[in-house]
């Protein structure tokens, strides 16, 4: 039960940083802001976080809500590529919409920069638990090649998001990320399509 309280804190204070962040701004967003917003105390905030920019490795974690929502209306007799492409279209239609640029790139360079660990490649994730089991129900179901192992199709899959977001936010978001996506990823897919 302590574990499920715990999750529960950390995630008010996550869920009203992100709050305040789309609201506001990074820079405009304070400690203190966040505190109140998630009606927590400095001692729990400090707990959980060294400070306001740790909050920016939490953007997975937001990911990993959004892609647990998808699922409830993900339709799962559909062939495997065709649920991965419209996975990514989701997320990436969010990304442009919700998430400013500056906090996109600040994960993206947090995470080259970090010694420690590092949210984005965090095998226990929601997001690699659902592609593993995307991809190995695809195969079973002759929908994927199989020359190819679970883990490095997931890998190469997680690791063109990867890319496309950082190249998103190098030029500065001047493209829809969600419909460059769709064609670049749409592309890279067909290649793992069983024929």
């Amino acid at each position: 039960m302590p574990r499920k309280n715990t999750r529960n804190t950390r995630g008010k204070i996550v869920s009203a940083a992100w709050k305040l962040f789309y609201e506001q701004g990074y820079e405009n967003t304070t400690v203190e802001d966040i505190i109140f917003e998630s009606e927590t105390s400095k001692g729990t905030f400090y707990h959980y976080f060294e400070g306001k920019d740790a909050l920016l490795g939490t953007l997975s974690t937001l990911f990993d809500e959004k892609y647990e929502a998808l699922t409830r209306s993900m339709d799962r007799e559909q062939n495997a590529i065709d649920i991965l492409r419209w996975l990514n279209r989701e997320l990436f239609a969010m990304v442009d919409t919700s998430v400013p640029i500056e906090l996109l790139a600040g994960l993206l360079s947090t995470q080259l920069t970090t010694r420690g660990e590092k949210h984005l490649l965090d095998r226990n994730r929601f997001y690699f638990r659902l592609l593993r089991e995307i991809v190995m129900k695809g195969q079973e179901k002759g929908e994927i090649r199989s020359d190819f192992s679970v883990g490095e199709i997931t890998k190469a899959y997680a690791l063109m998001e990867r890319a496309l977001m950082y190249d998103w936010c190098l030029c500065g978001g001047e493209y829809s990320l969600s419909k460059y996506s769709d064609t670049v990823m749409g592309i890279f897919l067909e290649g793992y399509r069983a024929k």
